[in-house]
Order: C-alpha cells, then sequence, then structure tokens
C-alpha cells in the first residue's frame, strides 16, 4: 500500500509489465491528479502513459503516442487522460505559456519530461514517477506520491 508521502521503487522486465503497471495506477485515480514522469530518452515514459490511458478507460491505447509536437493530447476515458511533453521546450516561459494550470483538476494530467516544469507548477494531489534502465535493462520505476492513496497489491 502507498501511503501518504511514501516512496516505493518497483522492477519490471519488459515494456507489458510496465504497461500492466501503470494500467494498475490509474484504475485507482480519482481524475484529479498530476503525474510528473522523467527518466531518460527511451526508458519507457510513453509506454508508461498508455498504461495510464487504459486503466483510465481510453479505448485506443494503441493512438496514445508522445505528443513530442503538439505538445498537449487529450484522451476521453473514465476521466480525461492530458497528456503533456516537454522534451522540445526548454525555455520556462515556452511552458508557462502552454497554460497547463488550466487543465489541473480536469481529469489526470501525465507530463512526461517533467524536470522541465516551473517549480511551482505542483499539484495538491501529485504522483511522481521516476524511471530508470538497470544494467540488465529492466526497468526501476519509483513512484512518490503525495495525497494519492495507491495499493500495489496483487502484482
Amino acid at each position: 500500500m502507498i501511503q501518504k508521502s511514501v516512496e516505493l521503487e518497483v522492477r519490471t522486465s519488459c515494456e507489458e509489465e510496465t504497461l500492466r503497471l501503470a494500467e494498475r495506477l490509474a484504475g485507482q485515480l480519482a481524475g484529479n491528479e498530476l503525474i510528473l514522469i522523467t527518466g531518460e530518452l527511451g526508458v519507457g515514459k510513453t509506454v508508461f502513459v498508455k498504461g495510464l490511458a487504459s486503466g483510465l478507460g481510453v479505448k485506443a491505447v494503441d493512438s496514445v503516442c508522445s505528443p513530442s509536437f503538439t505538445l498537449i493530447n487529450i484522451y476521453a476515458g473514465r476521466v480525461d487522460l492530458i497528456h503533456v511533453d516537454l522534451y522540445r521546450l526548454e525555455d520556462p516561459e515556452e511552458i508557462t505559456d502552454l497554460g497547463l494550470e488550466d487543465y489541473l483538476g480536469s481529469g489526470v494530467m501525465a507530463v512526461e519530461w517533467a524536470e522541465r516544469l516551473p517549480e511551482d507548477f505542483r499539484s495538491e494531489r501529485m504522483i511522481e514517477i521516476f524511471i530508470t534502465v538497470a544494467v540488465d535493462d529492466s526497468r526501476l520505476i519509483k513512484i512518490k506520491t503525495r495525497d494519492v492513496y495507491l495499493s500495489l497489491e496483487n502484482q
């Protein structure tokens, strides 16, 4: 069980396991969470977002892709998934101009390359996801929550 402000680390050995982990987490979300996803290029951030989409009931999960050029994609499900990718933005002013605060509370917002967000962009119901590649090519996924209760039982 993940409690308030607790960190947990999970290892996944393939994309399918990463997707299923995110799917299980998303199935427990209320729809007003901010999910900040960080990790190097190619670690599985978008795979994680696809799992979130599946867990939120998005019908066309295969259409979920990194919005590197559009910057924001919105997918309808049980609650909307607002998928943001900040890879191509480095100037804090460009990020501020996106108006992301307008989306907070209107669904689950998943932000790839979240380390580029201004420090003051936060939400009461926040989940931080840190993905790294281990020596054996598995993924180490650290989950840190604030005011969000999630269960990872039956893993």
